[in-house]
């Protein structure tokens, strides 16, 4: 018998048969990890598996490779206190999503599970939005694609960097980047120079991240972005457009 117990945050809850569930989940040990949860699906155990939620999870299985049955503590529902909130509970679900599918199972990732926690704690604070765009490009760099934005490509300029290569992911400055600026992705300022950031330069941040998920990973594997992440973009593209007509 093979077991361990740790906690983890719920990526995805999938009904399997009757009333169970299949639940992948985010750890710091086991990166993502699955495990079949009798009776997940009833009524008493199902708000226990949203998205989201961090547990403490107790995994056991005859065989290491087996997909293994999980029991789980619920420790907090993060998503109970933004139900009021439309963008927050998008953007949990689009985070969910993305990191469901790209990440690969059983290999650790700690720096990405607790910048996930990190992002959790922040959900009803003023920063969630930019954060998210950190965390997918977190994302990136944990499958080896992260992009270089500390000095321009062209240059070396190590300031006034404002677009990116959507070839080779490398920033480029202002001066560098004129000639090109239809080949070229803006470069949020939020994640170079620091600053708060306005609901436009999250949705740029989006894209870039966007650009090289759909580009390096999920291009690779003919996977799609998920839908979830679409609808958050699709909300907070009104949100820009409603402000420059206003």
């Amino acid at each position: 018998m093979v077991e361990w117990r740790m906690p983890g945050i719920v990526l995805s809850a999938r009904r399997f048969g009757e009333g169970d569930l299949v639940v992948h989940a985010l750890t710091e040990e086991m990166g993502k990890h699955a495990g079949l949860v009798h009776g997940g699906a009833s009524k008493r155990q199902r708000a226990n598996f949203e998205i989201g939620n961090r547990l403490d999870f107790s995994w056991a299985a005859r065989l290491n490779e087996h997909l293994g049955n999980y029991r789980a503590e619920v420790n907090d529902s993060p998503a109970v206190g933004i139900m009021h909130d439309a963008d927050r509970l998008a953007a949990l679900a689009s985070l969910c999503a993305v990191i469901d599918t790209a990440l690969p199972e059983r290999e650790a990732a700690p720096g990405l599970y607790h910048a996930m926690n990190v992002w959790l704690d922040q959900i009803n604070g003023d920063y969630w939005a930019p954060l998210l765009v950190r965390l997918e490009l977190g994302l990136l760099e944990v499958l080896g694609f992260g992009l270089d934005l500390s000095s321009c490509a062209v240059t070396g300029e190590t300031t006034n960097l404002t677009h990116v290569s959507p070839k080779s992911g490398r920033a480029v400055s202002a001066t560098a980047a004129e000639p090109y600026l239809d080949r070229l992705l803006p470069l949020p300022q939020f994640l170079v120079g620091g600053g708060t950031a306005s609901t436009k330069d999250v949705v740029d941040g989006l894209n870039l991240a966007g650009h090289f998920l759909e580009k390096r990973v999920f291009n690779v594997h003919n996977w799609t972005l998920p839908p979830q992440r679409a609808l958050l973009l699709q909300r907070l593209q009104r949100q820009v457009e409603n402000d420059q007509s206003a």
